[in-house]
């Protein structure tokens, strides 16, 4: 466990002198692995900019798409009709995605003042709130007093029934080399740049596809051989391999066994 920590520390150190005041990418792990970004459908690009903007987001124009970059996640706005969600993430696989801030009710101080609507902890604590995206991305905002950034990625949380759980945490470690451990008495799996954490749900769960967040995105070293050792496995492949014939980068999509929609990325330069 001590092991681990100081692997993630330094991680973050690097991140932080790699890439300045707003690092994206961490150092991928030993199967390649690093977090890559959310995929968001959008009925107003502009709208859920400035919500993420509002947040502590950077804007970059990554060809059609509107990009926010954050500390650990990209987030990519996709316009047109044909984006439009079809619900947001309440009664999906992924419920909810998590950031980190310095303190959390100096930032909802802040959101506030900006127009976004938080949501109180349940139990009342101080380090904990939600707020909601025009879309309904549900975000669970927690608090580092001592994190480099005032705002960055911290994980994904998953809904799936009880019995599934340990099946999920146990996929996740074997496919993308997750650290599986116990965090306050719930099971997660550690992967630079995220934190995959498990609820439970009293039924399954709908796929992500076509949601608000479409799906989640992994950026992997050496696609075509990650790519084989997952359809080894019996990984669905949602969509073979993909490569720019310009810059060489692949990406390919797969899906868990669960309906989460999952894109691999093999970039020669980060996104930032």
């Amino acid at each position: 466990m001590k092991t681990m920590i100081a692997g993630l520390a330094f991680a973050f150190t690097i991140a932080a002198t790699a890439a300045g005041a707003q690092p994206v990418a961490y150092p991928p792990n030993e199967m390649g692995v690093n977090m890559g970004h959310w995929h968001l459908n959008s009925k107003d690009v502009e709208v859920n900019k400035k919500f993420f903007v509002a947040l502590g987001g950077r804007v970059i124009k990554r060809g059609d798409n509107e990009v926010v970059l954050f500390p650990g996640v990209v987030v990519f706005l996709t316009r047109g009709q044909g984006a439009v969600p079809t619900g947001g993430t309440a009664g999906t696989v992924v419920n909810h995605v998590g950031f980190l801030v310095r303190n959390v009710q100096e930032s909802l101080a802040k959101w506030k003042a900006a127009g976004i609507v938080p949501e109180p902890s349940a139990s009342g604590r101080p380090d904990q709130a939600y707020i909601n995206t025009p879309d309904g991305l549900r975000i669970e905002i927690l608090e580092d007093k001592n994190q480099p950034w005032p705002i960055r990625n911290e994980h994904i949380h998953f809904s799936v029934t009880e019995s599934e759980i340990p099946k999920m945490q146990a996929w996740y470690a074997k496919e993308f080399g997750g650290f599986a451990w116990t965090r306050n008495n719930a099971p997660v799996i550690e992967l630079p740049g995220v934190q995959l954490r498990f609820a439970k749900a009293d039924k399954a769960q709908v796929p992500t596809a076509g949601h608000t967040l479409d799906h989640i995105g992994f950026d992997v070293k050496n696609l075509d051989a990650f790519m084989k050792k997952l359809q080894a496995d019996g990984v669905k492949v949602e969509r073979p391999i993909n490569r720019n014939a310009q810059t060489g980068d692949a990406l390919a999509f797969v899906s868990d066994p669960w309906g989460t929609m999952i894109e691999l990325n093999d970039r020669h330069e980060p996104i930032q």
